[in-house]
């Protein structure tokens, strides 16, 4: 999946039930409002419009994806054309076993969802950057002068444990006036649970899987 200079290697199958899980809200997600200064946490029960635009994506992935394949009605009501842009023919369904590019870049443009609120969602952060297209350069200020946490979640593979076998799987930041206890924060602690569940079922590959927290002083930030 393409969205715009981002390339996803999705599952398919994955993909339909996160979004599904997403929408019933049976994943806990906070945002940090970055168009407020200082930064503020709030959750997806408290509706903004940046998170109105978020919400807006979200039922629009789900129309498109589904446990049964891709359904392209939904973009071709908005006079975009899906074969097109994937570069390959969608006369046949779209599976989780299927290798077909599907670019989704148009999904900014309908929901109007920045692209840090849109790539924390699909790669599954608990904290993910809220603002309106209308304030970024508010956004990049009010994030530039903060200090932050930076929360790295490595795996090693086999049984090994060094630093050197060990590699990043994922990588996040939050403000640290808002996540002052680092990785003993509720949300992370939980969200450390989650990934916890999902390497069990894959620990033959990976030998472990940790959380590590480090702090990043104020600097010049590109949102």
């Amino acid at each position: 999946m393409i969205i715009e200079d981002m390339i996803y290697l999705i599952h398919f199958r994955a993909l339909a039930d996160f979004i599904k899980s997403s929408l019933k809200l049976e994943i806990e997600m906070l945002f940090v409002d970055l168009e407020k200064d200082p930064p503020k946490m709030i959750t997806q029960v408290e509706k903004s419009s940046a998170a109105l635009e978020l919400l807006s994506a979200q039922k629009l992935f789900a129309s498109v994806f589904s446990a049964d394949g891709l359904n392209s009605d939904p973009l071709q009501n908005h006079g975009i054309d899906l074969t097109a842009n994937a570069g390959s023919s969608l006369s046949e369904p779209v599976t989780s076993t299927s290798s077909e590019l599907i670019d989704l870049s148009c999904c900014l443009q309908i929901s109007q969802v920045t692209v840090p609120t849109l790539n924390g969602w699909l790669l599954g952060y608990p904290v993910v950057y809220l603002f309106g297209k209308e304030h970024i350069d508010r956004a990049i200020y009010n994030l530039s002068t903060k200090s932050l946490h930076i929360f790295q979640i490595f795996i090693c593979r086999g049984h090994t444990s060094s630093k050197e076998s060990r590699q990043e799987l994922m990588s996040f930041t939050v403000p640290f006036d808002l996540s002052s206890e680092g990785s003993n924060e509720p949300w992370a602690k939980a969200f450390l649970a989650r990934m916890l569940r999902r390497w069990e079922r894959c620990k033959h590959v990976w030998g472990s899987i940790h959380m590590e927290v480090s702090g990043c002083y104020p600097q010049a930030i590109v949102l």
